[in-house]
């Protein structure tokens, strides 16, 4: 399984094609005013891919009447195996759904993501879930829309959202068949070349492709060790170019696509076959393709996630090299950032300012993505400076410190929310420490904010309808008490009562009664 290419290969070169919003039938005036329908959901999310599918199960922990319309009438069949970084998994355990995504997947050390330079794990990565799990994509899909589905959350495929008019009570959504629905939010989870973006008149600004790739899986018709020869030969000039074993005679192939086809048509094995050959001298005999793509280096991003009662999360806001295996993890946790928010505001207790922290959170950290991605992607270059520059940054991988912090970005475990003034704790994800009761995570299954309150001394009990609350001095944690998110991150830090009455107002609104 491949840890560096994992996320969906070519919506970058498909944005590309179809990147402004005139190519989009615009909305076709839906009903207005007293002859407008009933309100039927509160959510309408536009496909039901990873991303939409968690924020699906996400709102359904809040009761919230959700709809996710896939415009394909079908699951992917094709099996494309994508990685789980150690935060994904975090937030997995944190809804009890990772024994059952692990029954699918395989364990591989959480280690040679950045740039693909061959270094160990750092030790003590802080997580009891640090390696990275491979899983066949139509699998974590499948696995995502269940847990949506066991939560009470509509799925309705074959249906395309073709517009949409909002006003101050809704969204008016029309189907390409004529169909229109009602909801009060609309939630465009629909991949880079995303519908409900272009209709929303949203720019996605940000670099074109300079750089195109070949990926696959396949079978191959030549030994193990011949190719182990030729891969580690041929990659001393050529770091965009390998073949890794998946077992049964399958292998992950990546190989340059300058010159290859027609951008606007898939690749062919033969595609693959002609740059083998000119890449390593052979084209390895490879035969009985899984699925053929091809990838490019571009990079965009939304220039906002919300406009007035419409909001973008996953590849509808951000695309880029798929290096490191970023894509599916940004998405899962923007979902997450963006469920508990969407939904008390929908519930009626979030405060005023709640939601808009879901673009002031989530947009900077799709920027660092954006700009890691792009600095493998040099990285990889054949050519003299990037060579250079990757043989340095190799050597001070050595270095503990440098080694952990690349892992901790591309893993998403070194996210830190500007939270205001406070410890370095504040604004970090909180590890699944040891409590009284097991593991902390097993407390979030609900999705709900948790005081976790070693002085035992405190209480949450105004705001019992969204927070929970555990009294337990005997909590692995260095400080008194700290206030969990329903996404994990510690949104307080302290041991004074009236001090955390102003944060759970600040971040759960005003208390019940």
């Amino acid at each position: 399984m491949d840890s560096q290419f994992t996320a969906e290969p070519s919506s970058n070169d498909m944005v590309e094609r179809d990147s402004t919003v005139g190519d989009v039938p615009g909305p076709r005036s839906p009903a207005s005013g007293a002859d407008r329908a009933p309100l039927m959901f509160d959510v309408i999310i536009a496909g039901c891919g990873p991303t939409g599918a968690m924020l699906a199960a996400e709102l359904r922990l809040h009761d919230v009447r959700v709809l996710v319309l896939e415009k394909d009438t079908e699951p992917k069949s094709f099996v494309r195996i994508v990685g789980l970084h150690i935060r994904s998994l975090e937030l997995m355990a944190m809804r009890g759904l990772l024994e059952r995504v692990l029954r699918h997947g395989r364990q591989r050390p959480a280690a040679g993501f950045f740039a693909a330079i061959p270094k160990p794990a750092p030790k003590g990565l802080d997580s009891p879930y640090a390696y990275l799990l491979g899983i066949p994509q139509p699998v974590i899909e499948r696995l995502l829309e269940e847990h949506a589905l066991e939560l009470g959350a509509q799925v309705r495929r074959g249906c395309a959202v073709a517009g949409f008019e909002q006003d101050d009570e809704g969204v008016t959504v029309e189907l390409a068949d004529g169909e229109q629905l009602r909801s009060r939010y609309l939630v465009g989870c629909d991949g880079g070349r995303s519908t409900v973006r272009k209709l929303l008149g949203v720019g996605f600004p940000g670099v074109p492709s300079q750089t195109e790739t070949l990926m696959g899986e396949m079978e191959v018709g030549v030994s193990q060790e011949e190719i182990a020869a030729k891969v580690t030969e041929t990659r001393e000039t050529h770091q965009r170019f390998w073949l890794r074993p998946f077992g049964a005679g399958v292998y992950s192939v990546v190989v340059p696509a300058a010159g290859v086809g027609d951008r606007a048509e898939p690749p062919t094995l033969e595609d693959f076959k002609q740059q083998l050959r000119a890449i390593a001298g052979t084209d390895f005999g490879v035969h009985s393709p899984r699925w053929l793509s091809r990838f490019g280096d571009a990079t965009r991003l939304a220039e906002r996630y919300q406009a007035g009662r419409v909001l973008l999360a996953g590849d509808a806001a951000h695309i880029h090299p798929p290096i490191g295996g970023q894509g599916l993890n940004l998405g899962v946790q923007d979902a997450f950032n963006l469920g508990w928010k969407l939904a008390g505001q929908i519930r009626g207790w979030a405060p005023e300012t709640l939601l808009d922290t879901y673009q002031a959170e989530r947009h900077p950290v799709a920027e660092d993505v954006l700009d890691n991605t792009r600095a493998q992607m040099e990285l990889l270059s054949a050519e003299p400076g990037p060579r250079a520059v990757r043989r340095l940054l190799t050597e001070l991988m050595d270095f503990d410190e440098v080694n952990r912090y690349l892992i901790e970005k591309i893993t998403a475990t070194g996210i830190r929310y500007d939270f205001g003034e406070g410890p370095d704790l504040l604004g970090r994800r909180l590890r699944d420490i040891d409590v009284k009761q097991g593991h902390l995570y097993a407390l979030l299954h609900r999705g709900r904010g948790l005081l976790l309150d070693r002085t035992e001394r405190l209480t949450a009990d105004r705001w019992s309808d969204r927070v929970d609350y555990l009294a337990d001095p005997t909590a692995a944690l260095d400080v008194p008490c700290v206030l969990l998110r329903p996404d994990g991150h510690i949104a307080w830090i302290g041991d004074d009562q009236q001090d955390l009455d102003d944060h759970l107002s600040r971040w759960f609104g005003k208390p019940a009664g």
